[in-house]
Order: C-alpha cells, then structure tokens, then sequence
C-alpha cells in the first residue's frame, strides 16, 4: 500500500507544477519532497511525472494516481483539523493583567467565558494601573490603553472608544448645564488623577474644527474610574466617564452626557504580548478568543 504522506506530496507537486513550490506550501526541504515522488513511483513501479527544467507532466499512469492522492491529501487535511481542534483544549496557566477601569465589565465576563470554553486553562489576573514588565513579573497577556512605546511588543486591537463628560440629572437640575469647554470651570469637576493638583481634559468639537484644552484643580480626583461612577450618581459633580465602567449608567438614563457636541479623543484598547518569543497555545487562544468576544460584550461603544 502507497504511504499516504507520499501521495499528499504527490498532490501537492501537481497543484503547485513545481517541486520547489510545493516544498514551500508543505514547509519540508526540496530534496525531501523528490525523495517522496522517488519512493512512491519506486514503490509502485511505475514514473508518475516527467520532468523537465521548466515544467512537470503527469504521465497516463499519474493522472489516475492523482486522483486517489488528491483524496488522500484531503483526508490528511481534515484529520490535521480534527488534531488541531482538539489540541485547542489546552491545560495550563495564563496570566493576565489590566487597568481596574475594565475589570468588572470586560475582563471578568472574558475570562469567565474563555474557561466555559477551556475549563482545563487556569487564570490569574493582576489589576493595576501602571506598565507592567511581561518578562520580570511573568505576564502573558497586558490589557492596554493608547500607542504602544516598546517595539518589542504586539498589540491587537480589542475596541475603540472615547469617554464621555457626564453628570447626574439631579445635578444638571440644580445648575445651569454648560455648553463650551470653558464653562465647565463654574461648575465642580470630578476627574481620573494620580496624586496629581491639577487636571486636564482636551475636547474636540464635533467635525474637528474647534479644539479646546482646559485645566484645572479637581473638586473630586480618584485614580479609579469605578470610584468616581458613584460620586457621579449622587449628585457630586460634572466627570469623565470611559463607556466600559458600568456602561448601563448612561443607558438606563442614571448618567447623561454633558456637552455631547464637545467629545474627548478616541482610545484603542488592545491585547498586547511580547513579540520575540514563541507564544504558548493558551495565550494565542486566548488573545484570538478576547478579539472575537470583547466586541460582543460590550457594543455599540461612541467614538
């Protein structure tokens, strides 16, 4: 009986008409692919191709063989598929990290259904708002806001978004809303801050002709956006707000966008590993998993 691989081989010469060509579609050396055709027309007794510098041709006998290898070459292909599917359900450990800003909303329902999915994979997150070193802290997978500034990273896009200025109807209520940029400096200002006295927020007007930078000192700073959401519910003041903390705030009418017409720059939030090494199987499926889901989880997102 002709050895299968030989005839996947034969296949693959006749598609390509080449045997350098073929060699590269099978990823296997020039010379390995001959002696495939060599010991499978040895084995049968018979010259399946003739050959020339500058072409091949099936003889008679080769064009029926062919039709039985290409057959063997697609049931070759559908057990690979077969192998690889089940190799998906890997075991082992992924270490993940992320801004707290998504912990709650993106990161818990991914990884919650990534292991519905792998049950054998186990998880551990870090949540943190600083840079993480992939290498000294052992991190698979980071999370990340903005432009990468390490080239030696890789980074899929997950989502786009801008955040949104919002306020509680009980406080626009109680005031005179504001409508330009400067306006908001009559009013009391939460914001995302790290230790710092003053803030800053640039907007751009809706067609990106006006642009306006403002600075100034928090009435309310936090380094967490999920800790600001609450001020903002209860009255405290005008803040800005990413679309991925407790998004049914402002669907349920809670929040409210102030000043819609003046919006904040967009962000891409991406999946980011390091480029120069061999990725583990649960880390790819991982990362292909959180492109296809993040999305799903959390849609329609302004920009």
């Amino acid at each position: 009986m002709p050895d299968l691989n030989s005839l996947v081989v034969f296949a693959k010469v006749v598609e390509a008409n080449s045997f350098s060509e073929a060699a590269r579609r099978l990823k296997m050396p020039i010379s390995t692919v001959s002696r495939r055709i060599a010991d499978l027309e040895e084995h049968l007794g018979v010259r399946l191709l003739d050959r020339s510098t500058r072409s091949l041709r099936l003889t008679d006998i080769g064009a029926e063989v062919l039709e039985h290898a290409q057959r063997s070459a697609e049931l070759s292909e559908a057990v690979d598929n077969i192998v690889s599917n089940k190799l998906v359900q890997v075991t082992g450990t992924l270490r993940l990290s992320a801004p707290p800003s998504i912990s709650d909303t993106l990161l818990t329902p991914l990884v919650t259904a990534f292991q519905a999915s792998y049950p054998s994979v186990r998880v551990q997150i870090l949540v943190t708002d600083r840079f993480v070193d992939h290498i000294a802290e052992g991190v698979d997978l980071v999370l990340r806001l903005g432009a990468l500034k390490d080239s030696t990273l890789v980074a899929r896009k997950l989502l786009t978004y801008r955040h949104r200025l919002v306020a509680s109807p009980a406080y626009l209520a109680g005031c005179d809303p504001p409508r330009t940029p400067r306006d908001l400096l009559g009013h009391r200002l939460l914001a995302f801050s790290h230790w710092k006295p003053e803030a800053r927020w640039s907007f751009v007007r809706t067609g990106g002709q006006e642009r306006e930078t403002l600075s100034f000192q928090p009435y309310l700073s936090m380094n967490d956006y999920a800790g600001l959401a609450p001020a903002l519910l209860t009255g405290g003041g005008i803040g800005d707000l990413p679309p991925v903390v407790q998004p049914h705030l402002i669907r349920d009418g809670l929040l409210v966008e102030v000043m819609p017409e003046w919006r904040f720059r967009t962000f891409d939030l991406s999946i980011v590993h390091l480029g120069n090494r061999q990725i583990a199987r649960p880390v790819r499926v991982f990362k292909d998993f959180a492109a296809q889901m993040a999305p799903l989880l959390l849609p329609n997102l302004p920009t």
